[in-house]
């Protein structure tokens, strides 16, 4: 583990990391004592599991008609539950965190659309995601009460707790927000608290391969976080401000190429191989089958796999069917992993030519991590260049729980890269000397008469720049109005496409940005106190107007995005306004 130090706080405390993933989801806490070095344990026991069980749960639930839980977990895979689903018709729900992936990423993610399940009617995503997230606190509770001794029920009753809650590396202000109001919607927090800290997978999981090994190097490392929906890699290296401070030296990535499309891939194969014959109704079974045992333990394309699904009965030699298993070629499960080795290899190779220092290393996390097919394919495709392929000697599938709650108690990123650029559509004043501008002509601004060019973008932060945590980011407008305004207000808006100095929104429009590509950030500012010191300014249309100048800040450098605006109350002063 690493060097971690005594807790400083005056006051017991609980740190409770939730990790909510596609397929299997997970928590980890802390207690945090005054004096004492803080220990990450994991939440090791959940309803309907066997003695001994697994660190995670499915991430699934069944809904009956009436819209009430009726199963959660583990308690989805008893026989008597499924037989009740059936009977009962309640609607199952899996996959469902994949609704919240981001629409800039859908046109990446059409090959999965169709495989996403809806949601029940009447059940929205949040009530869906709350539902889960006041499932897994409950189950962490009961746990920490039954094990901490000699009164956990009374500890967990006297501290507040902090909430870590992770999600992939592509999603950004609206999904956090959609997580925060399904924490209050499940009781976790009330909108007024500010328990809830965001991390994503990608940081969570260098936390957790700091704490399991990774050491400090020039040379940079990238952490590949293998879930059963997205693939989610970051790049780091030491930093130059200290021992286990590291900085991101590359963009953030996200794929869509984790276990399930494996599984999907199998489905396809099991539908057209067996539709119309006698085993037609067995297809779910038989890819469930295989996602529970044949692909977990899949190594060698040259010898058969066999999937165990039904009874010694069952029997059909011209469907490579015997005894209740059907057979197919080591080459064929090969061929179902092949298009997600293929997108891992590619995001790896994208951050290591992106990343500003040369990368020696890929530590490799996440359920999807454990399969012997993935580790010898990038093994055979990276050590002849040079890359070490390395996997923590623990649960890889509990990185991104036990790595939130690390990332609580240590904060070893204090420098992260800007995925995108940043900025605020605006019109500026009319420059006689700038070609575009004499190009896309001018407007009179009817207020105070000043020659302006429409549809501009300022640009704040530009994508692929290293943010340390404290740093600012700030550009200088101003507004014009007749009347004394009560409040401003601004959206800030992403730029996803390759022009490294944005300048006109109408611009590539589909890849600009777009409300129904992006949600943009929209801050308010209640300037009622400093209008009434405005001074009138008398307009080129002999009425008079009041002008405010003012600066939108940007901070950057923690996982959540923050935006203020700011002024001067004394000195309205600021260099080379704009009017928004």
């Amino acid at each position: 583990m690493s060097s971690y130090k005594p807790f400083a706080g005056t006051q017991q405390g609980l740190v409770l990391a939730i990790d909510i993933g596609t397929t299997y989801s997970g928590c980890s806490f802390s207690v945090l004592d005054p004096g004492v070095i803080p220990e990450i344990r994991g939440v090791t026991r959940f309803p309907a599991q066997a003695p001994g069980g697994s660190s995670k749960i499915p991430s699934v639930l069944y809904y009956d008609s009436a819209g009430k839980v009726r199963a959660i977990g583990a308690e989805t895979l008893l026989e008597s539950n499924i037989e009740k689903a059936e009977d009962e018709q309640w609607a199952k729900v899996e996959w469902f965190k994949l609704h919240l992936r981001p629409k800039t990423l859908s046109t990446a993610a059409l090959h999965i659309n169709q495989q996403i399940l809806s949601l029940p009617r009447d059940k929205s995503l949040i009530e869906v995601f709350a539902d889960f997230l006041k499932y897994l606190y409950s189950c962490c509770q009961t746990f920490i009460g039954e094990t901490l001794l000699p009164d956990g029920k009374s500890f967990w009753e006297s501290v507040e707790d902090r909430i870590v809650l992770s999600h992939p590396n592509g999603w950004e202000g609206p999904q956090q927000d959609s997580m925060r109001q399904a924490a209050v919607l499940a009781g976790l927090v009330t909108e007024k608290e500010d328990r809830i800290h965001f991390v994503t997978e990608g940081e969570a999981s260098l936390h957790f391969c700091i704490d399991n090994g990774l050491k400090a190097k020039d040379e940079g490392t990238i952490i590949v976080d293998a879930g059963g929906g997205t693939i989610d890699l970051s790049a780091y290296s030491i930093s130059n401000s200290g021992t286990n401070s590291f900085e991101e030296i590359s963009r953030s990535e996200c794929c869509f190429a984790g276990s399930i499309f494996v599984t999907e891939q199998s489905r396809t194969y099991f539908t057209d191989k067996l539709q119309e014959t006698s085993f037609q109704e067995d297809i779910p079974r038989i890819a469930q089958c295989f996602d529970q045992t044949t692909k977990l333990h899949f190594r060698d394309s040259n010898e058969v796999s066999y999937v165990k699904f039904g009874r010694l009965g069952d029997h059909e030699p011209a469907l490579d069917i015997r005894s209740g298993r059907i057979k197919i070629p080591g080459t064929t499960v090969a061929s179902f992993f092949q298009p997600c080795v293929n997108e891992i290899l590619k995001a790896i190779d994208k951050q290591r030519s992106d990343a500003s220092k040369p990368v020696t290393a890929v530590f490799l996390v996440g359920g999807f991590a454990a399969s012997p097919w993935i580790l010898l394919k990038l093994t055979e495709h990276f050590e002849p260049l040079g890359l070490s392929i390395k996997r923590p000697d623990t649960h890889v599938n509990k990185a991104v729980s036990d790595g939130g709650v690390s990332f609580y108690l240590n904060h070893f990123v204090g420098s992260r890269v800007s995925r995108y650029s940043y900025g605020v559509q605006c019109s500026v004043d009319y420059d006689v000397l700038d070609l575009e501008h004499r190009q896309r002509g001018y407007c009179i601004n009817p207020i105070d008469g000043r020659r302006q060019v429409e549809n501009c973008f300022s640009l704040i932060l530009q994508k692929g720049v290293g943010v340390k945590e404290a740093q600012e980011f700030r550009h200088s407008f101003y507004c014009v109005s007749h009347s004394r305004l009560q409040s401003i207000s601004t959206e800030i808006l992403e730029y996803h496409g390759i022009n490294e100095k944005p300048s006109y929104v109408d611009v590539d429009c589909g890849i600009y940005f777009s409300i129904s590509e992006v949600t943009p950030l929209l801050i308010v500012a209640d300037i009622s106190k400093l209008s009434r010191m405005l001074v009138p300014i008398r307009g080129t249309t002999g009425l008079p107007y009041f002008r405010l100048e003012y600066d939108v800040v940007l901070l950057f450098g923690r996982t959540e995005l923050k935006a203020q605006i700011a002024w001067q109350e004394t000195v309205c002063s600021i260099s080379d306004p704009i009017s928004v």
